[in-house]
């Protein structure tokens, strides 16, 4: 079953560079999954130093970043050291995030059609509910307005507290 706003997320569990990740785990923080094509490629390489460079406003915003790729665990692992990523990065080779997400889609390069990754990002709450749902992503600005959106969601959780 793919993902909808303001509905939970059904609980996976993944491989990360920093070990399993289970989303369930992260209730009572916020979580930002962004899928992206492939490491050490130009567009998601900024995309990536992006999140790095604001992780300290998203931390304070209580929100942990994860990046998502089909890329083996051993080339996540060496991405993140060669970039200094804070946060971890998941492998998903079998595509069932990918599918979960439903980012998968038809793409064209130099004239041939392949399915690759849909550069998108998704915004969870604390109680594991998408609430924000970014798609065909362009990375100039992204990152900002992924930010934007998680302190505001953390305000908003705070001021119901």
């Amino acid at each position: 079953m793919a993902i909808a706003l303001d509905q939970p997320v059904d609980d996976f569990e993944a491989q990360a560079t920093g070990g399993p990740v289970r989303l369930s785990a992260l209730r009572g923080k916020q979580v930002v999954l962004y899928f992206y094509p492939k490491d050490n490629t130009p567009g998601c390489t900024t995309q990536g130093q992006g999140f790095r460079d604001r992780h300290d406003d998203f931390l304070a915003a209580d929100t942990v970043v994860l990046g998502v790729s089909r890329d083996s665990l051993k080339t996540h692992e060496n991405f993140k050291a060669k970039q200094g990523f804070p946060f971890e990065l998941i492998t998903d080779k079998d595509e069932a995030l990918c599918q979960l997400f439903d980012v998968i889609k038809l793409k064209k390069l130099y004239g041939k059609e392949y399915l690759g990754v849909d550069r998108s990002t998704f915004l969870i709450d604390r109680e594991g509910v998408l609430r924000q749902a970014w798609r065909g992503v362009k990375v100039p600005g992204h990152v900002d307005a992924v930010l934007a959106a998680a302190q505001a969601l953390s305000r908003a959780a705070l001021s119901r507290a």
